[in-house]
């Protein structure tokens, strides 16, 4: 069996200060959970991405560290669900202007991310209010549309997801009346989805 299980897991990244540790160390303690047999569970992942990372992520007031974004990277190529469900969420629902935090999401979203968890994501943005610190993300999201089919198949979004983000952004345009991102966001979607859009 897996010699990282709940709920022992987190009595474990407590005793081996896993959420304070140097970061270099961090992306070695990443290599190592890949490496692991059989693979860690849903909840055990979910755990080690909460205490890797939510607080390092979180309390970023400037471009994370090279070191940082390995481990991210790394621990995103295998359990990158439990990721978006834990650290993504956080980012997404956290108050405030959050740029770093966002400029990270969308890095992950642009270079890290499966097509199934980029759409978690715009999922994910779009069960909270819309505001312009989430507009980046979507951006992003539809920006791995025309990047070519060998990153992204172009049908990117499900009938139902595509209708969910077309009806926020329509409710929502009062709110960004004045808003660059915004109108770059619809622009987006007009010339993606034009033969969808009416």
């Amino acid at each position: 069996p897996c010699p990282l299980c709940c709920p022992q897991l987190e009595g474990l990244c407590s005793f081996l200060q896993l959420s304070t540790c140097p970061e270099h160390l961090l992306v070695r303690f990443c290599s190592w959970l890949l490496a692991l047999t059989p693979d860690l569970s849903y909840t055990s992942a979910a755990v080690l991405a909460e205490q890797l990372f939510l607080r390092r992520v979180l309390s970023l007031t400037q471009p994370p560290s090279r070191h940082l974004i390995a481990a991210l990277a790394s621990f995103c190529s295998k359990y990158s669900q439990p990721f978006c469900r834990v650290l993504v969420a956080a980012v997404l629902r956290e108050p405030g202007e959050g740029t770093e935090q966002t400029k990270l999401v969308c890095e992950l979203v642009e270079e890290c991310l499966e097509p199934d968890c980029v759409r978690l994501v715009l999922s994910q943005v779009l069960e909270v209010p819309l505001s312009e610190k989430l507009l980046p993300v979507v951006q992003a999201v539809l920006g791995r549309q025309v990047r070519g089919p060998s990153l992204f198949p172009w049908e990117v979004l499900p009938p139902e997801l595509f209708d969910l983000l077309v009806l926020t952004l329509c409710r929502q345009a009062p709110a960004f009346a004045t808003s660059l991102n915004y109108a770059k966001l619809v622009t987006a979607v007009l010339t993606m989805y034009q033969s969808q859009v009416s």
